[in-house]
């Protein structure tokens, strides 16, 4: 989908309503005044997610990406078949001194993107920094610091915040419509061992990073990071403690992170989010299920389903199901009548934008970075989801680590007033 046909799916919703529900959308107001604007843009990591965001922006015709800089030369050779043109470095710093680039998108391993990201910003660089932004809590908070402190751009790898079934059905949870949201279960599941192949020993921590634990937080900074800010986003406000665990119970190859966890976040008012990774089944794959008592929001699926829905008679393959149960366990009472008028598996649900998803927003957002930096505005809220985002997935893990349940730390939030963090950031 493309940013025309996006904004015209959303058009039906009102600037003012998009304001409200997901204000960095503004960035796209000024596209047509600046049309003739160009930014040039380095690219600090083109491994496989960096070559992916390279895709999009190799076709924005406001953007020339002029440099690349990696210590892998594989990965240099690949992303210049996508732009053969640009300047190649084995250091990212020699990259920075270009004074002829605008801004640098990072796709590097999670333990090097706070001191390349603060290089960036010290050498006056815009930065779009894939998630999690940092590999601890204070690294995150100072990053953050820097960007405020510089006034540079700063975006992060939350496509979400673009992804048009998101921001449609967040403006239908926060007009109501699904009634109060009382619960959040979000998982991702995976089937496979994460591994990517080695052409030489040497190389495993390098090219293997995200199973290390001095180089990656594994499940949660890779996977929940995207997931807990949609949890956030919907009931608009923090978690007050966390609890969670984790463990190696399958992919027992070597690797220091776990291969599944599990985290619950609890909020003041008593509600709950709950998250979970497995990466040894992945027949639920992934979703934020949003639980409120008039509805449910599955936005992954791109569905939603109110609580009421009408009599219609089931469709015939579930007519057939129901029936052949019967057959088979008769009046059985664990699985007859006593409960299942409780439940709605007869409802097929809606679609959010009256079709399946076709995107997932890494191209809008892509094309909102290039737009931020052609006119230097930073648009309102994106810089502190993504902050939020990695805090929380940074706690969670920690909570999983310490074996204990944790509280969020006063220190680490920032004046952020959809979240009620109204703080002083930068004194604090």
């Amino acid at each position: 989908m493309d940013r025309r046909d996006f904004l015209k799916n959303l058009g039906l919703m009102g600037v003012t309503t998009l304001a409200a529900t997901s204000p960095w959308l503004s960035t796209f107001a000024t596209v047509e005044d600046s049309a003739k604007e160009r930014c040039r843009l380095g690219m600090i990591g083109p491994g496989s997610r960096g070559r992916f965001l390279l895709s999009f922006l190799a076709e924005n015709p406001k953007c020339e990406v002029v440099a690349l800089a990696d210590i892998y030369q594989p990965s240099l050779d690949e992303a210049l078949k996508i732009v053969p043109s640009a300047k190649t470095f084995n250091d990212y710093r020699q990259l920075l001194t270009d004074k002829d680039i605008d801004g640098v998108v990072i796709a590097t391993p999670l333990n090097t993107h706070y001191q390349i990201a603060m290089d960036a910003f010290d050498a006056g660089k815009h930065v779009y920094c894939e998630k999690a932004i940092a590999y601890t809590m204070e690294e995150t908070l100072a990053l953050y610091r820097r960007h405020l402190e510089t006034g540079c751009i700063f975006f992060t790898g939350q496509q979400r915040l673009f992804d048009p079934r998101y921001i449609q059905v967040m403006e239908m949870i926060h007009q109501g419509l699904f009634g109060d949201i009382n619960a959040i279960h979000a998982f991702w599941n995976r089937n496979g061992d994460w591994r990517r192949e080695v052409p030489s020993p040497e190389l495993e921590r390098l090219i293997n990073w995200r199973l290390y634990k001095e180089s990656s937080k594994g499940l949660m900074t890779e996977l929940a990071c995207h997931q807990l800010q949609v949890g956030t986003w919907a009931l608009g406000k923090l978690p007050t403690r966390v609890m969670g665990s984790g463990a190696i119970t399958h992919w027992k190859d070597g690797r220091e992170v776990y291969d599944n966890v599990h985290c619950i976040y609890e909020f003041n008012d008593g509600r709950q989010m709950t998250y979970a990774s497995v990466i040894s089944n992945k027949f639920y794959g992934l979703e934020e299920q949003i639980l409120g008592n008039k509805g449910t929001v599955e936005p992954e699926r791109g569905k939603f389903y109110f609580e009421d829905y009408g009599p219609a008679p089931a469709p015939a393959f579930v007519q057939m199901l129901m029936e052949w149960e019967d057959k088979i366990w008769g009046s059985n009472t664990f699985a007859g009548s006593s409960w299942d008028p409780e439940v709605a598996r007869n409802n097929p649900g809606e679609f959010i934008l009256g079709k399946a998803p076709e995107t997932d927003g890494t191209s809008l957002l892509t094309e909102a970075y290039v737009e931020a930096v052609c006119t230097q505005k930073q648009p309102p809220r994106i810089a502190e989801e993504g902050y939020y985002a990695t805090q929380l997935c940074l706690i969670g893990h920690e909570a999983i680590v310490q074996g204990t349940p944790l509280p969020f730390p006063e220190e680490m939030k920032i004046d952020y007033v959809p979240y009620g963090t109204k703080v002083d950031e930068l004194t604090s």
